[in-house]
């Protein structure tokens, strides 16, 4: 096993919010994390309705974007940095609570994950190594948990 995994294409696409992992938001199931992380950017019934109907994670995340940004949403008033944290790890949790996610999830070993990419996220992952990484450290404190017994 790599001491690290640079992003999440190829062989570890799986570690991804695209790939398809249903996940619960409100008592709606979703088909990806990224489609339930982008409705649960609103509390407008039918704007989640059109998100989780949308064809790819690629099109919610499209979608999940302000009105004002091209998107086709209505920002929820608490929408803020501790907000999208906490969603974000009880949807990886329950991703990763479920076979397959976490026996690979545990495969990793101690590699250290890096959500790499080239469109400009800074926040979740890291650009050219630089970046906060976010959803790559929420994965490692859910494998870490769950290594511990505690997930």
């Amino acid at each position: 096993m790599p001491n690290v995994i640079p992003n999440f294409h190829g062989q570890y696409r799986w570690l991804s919010n695209f790939a398809l992992s249903p996940v619960l938001l409100d008592g709606q199931t979703y088909p990806t994390v990224e489609h339930a992380y982008q409705a649960s950017k609103t509390v407008i019934e039918e704007e989640r309705a059109l998100i989780i109907q949308a064809p790819s994670p690629g099109r919610a995340k499209k979608m999940g974007r302000p009105k004002d940004k091209g998107g086709i949403l209505t920002l929820r008033k608490d929408w803020c940095e501790d907000f999208q944290l906490k969603t974000m790890r009880e949807l990886l949790q329950q991703k990763f609570s479920m076979s397959p996610w976490r026996e690979l999830l545990l495969e990793t070993g101690d590699a250290e994950l890096i959500e790499g990419n080239t469109w400009g996220d800074f926040y979740w992952g890291k650009v050219n190594g630089v970046g906060k990484n976010q959803l790559g450290f929420l994965i490692m404190q859910i494998r870490k948990k769950i290594r511990d017994g505690d997930g």
